[in-house]
């Protein structure tokens, strides 16, 4: 499939229906009047963003869309059909713009938005519409408009997180194969990698993140050299760049100057933008020549003459896998991503324990020391006795107090206590225990 981020299209709204001139005529009706019914309006023109699409090849073969007309208006004041809007689908991150200025028109990021680029025209009114007092049979009608034309440039930015750069056999692709479960094209070669791949690399959160890989970048790329600057584009919407410099190189610096040097050419934010520097391919290195070529590119880091960058340069193997973890825990510290969060029943255990443990400890507090073989034995409670006293009589009542039906006393189910009965149950206890 050919990878196309660049497109020019015309797009043309539908014209109005036109208004008619009608009287009614029916048996029975004397003067009917004008009836004569308003066009449909013209359909309009629409981009919708599609998550399904990776390129804009499909306005390599077509670049004129012209959506439907609105149907003329009928009798009996009837007004004719509007045109169906006409969708075109592009792919997530595309950037519309004016062609003949280039005003930024939208930008579709997110799978299901929508953009108007050409509205359709409006219907035109039927005689119905102009009758007054001083003309009781119009013959007067309007003819529908025109539609929106407009000449669109329709531009791909790939929507990742993660932009890989370098000069040609750095590493990128092998990087995003051993992250990820894309597979671009892998060659000991310069420029094997023709087009951007995306790879998405999980989170430790459970979700994934969009790693890029655009090819490689050589000196004079702003001047057209090697595949120039076209792909830089795709890294614009990045949030972090990793920047791989070939181990095996006999100057590393000299080869990230190089790379730094075509992202001020290029601009767009792309020189401020937080970077890692990571060696690559230290397989093939010893101990010593590793450490002096993270030296020497820390080193350049400090100058003022290099580009902003996060920390010191990493040393990593994507072929033995080796420092790949300690460099995804910086991305995703760099990017914000936390930690997995405990399953629900994990917190409720941890909790358990920590209260058990807590109340274990206060008790052992409170009792004093535990015997040495044998388990802690909560003491008795203390018994406070609590009298149970005759409420006090009201003012004005007598103190008999009122006279109640005498209940049915069952034998030995209840007791005197002051004149009132008590059930004598034995699970009441007068006594409050703490």
């Amino acid at each position: 499939m050919q990878f196309i981020d660049q497109a020019r299209i015309a797009v043309r709204g539908g014209r109005g229906g036109d208004g008619i001139v009608a009287f009614r005529r029916e048996k029975y009706v004397p003067a009917g009047g004008p009836s004569g019914g308003d066009g449909g309006r013209g359909a309009d023109v629409l981009l919708r963003s599609d998550p399904n699409l990776q390129t804009l090849l499909d306005f390599k073969f077509k670049r004129l869309f012209a959506a439907d007309d609105g149907v003329r208006g009928g009798p009996n004041r009837s007004s004719g059909a509007s045109g169906k809007p006409l969708v075109i689908k592009v792919p997530c991150g595309t950037e519309v713009r004016d062609s003949r200025t280039g005003i930024l028109l939208g930008d579709l990021t997110e799978a299901g938005q929508e953009l108007l680029v050409a509205a359709g025209g409006r219907g035109g009114l039927g005689n119905a519409h102009y009758l007054s007092n001083r003309n009781r049979a119009p013959e007067k009608f309007t003819e529908g408009r025109d539609g929106e034309a407009w000449d669109l440039w329709l531009e791909l930015k790939l929507l990742a997180e993660v932009g890989i750069i370098g000069q040609p056999n750095a590493g990128k692709s092998t990087l995003i194969a051993v992250l990820s479960a894309a597979r671009p094209r892998i060659a000991d070669y310069p420029f094997t990698t023709l087009v951007p791949n995306l790879g998405v690399v999980r989170r430790p959160s459970g979700d994934g993140t969009v790693f890029a890989d655009i090819p490689g970048l050589i000196a004079g790329a702003a001047r057209g050299a090697g595949l120039g600057h076209d792909f830089l584009r795709h890294i614009q919407r990045t949030r972090l760049l990793l920047h791989l410099v070939d181990g095996s190189s006999e100057d590393v610096v000299a080869d990230l100057q190089v790379v730094e040097a075509e992202l001020r050419a290029y601009g767009h934010g792309l020189e401020a933008r937080p970077r890692l520097v990571v060696l690559t391919k230290v397989e093939l290195l010893d101990s010593e020549e590793i450490a002096e070529r993270l030296e020497a590119l820390a080193a350049h880091g400090l100058s003022a003459a290099a580009l902003p960058s996060l920390g010191a340069p990493l040393a990593i193997s994507a072929a033995t896998r080796t420092g790949l973890d300690a460099l995804l825990a910086l991305v995703w510290r760099e990017l914000g991503v936390d930690r997995p969060a405990p399953e629900p029943g994990a917190l409720a255990g941890a909790a358990g324990v920590a209260a058990a443990g807590g109340m274990a400890a206060g008790g052992a507090a409170a009792a004093g020391a535990i015997p040495a073989g044998g388990a802690w034995e909560p003491e008795e409670p203390e018994t406070l006795l609590v009298p149970l006293t005759r409420p006090r009589t009201p003012r004005g009542t007598s103190a008999a107090g009122p006279s109640f039906p005498e209940a049915p006393e069952a034998a030995g189910s209840a007791v005197l206590l002051d004149g009132e009965p008590l059930a004598n149950d034995s699970s009441i206890d007068h006594s409050l225990h703490h």
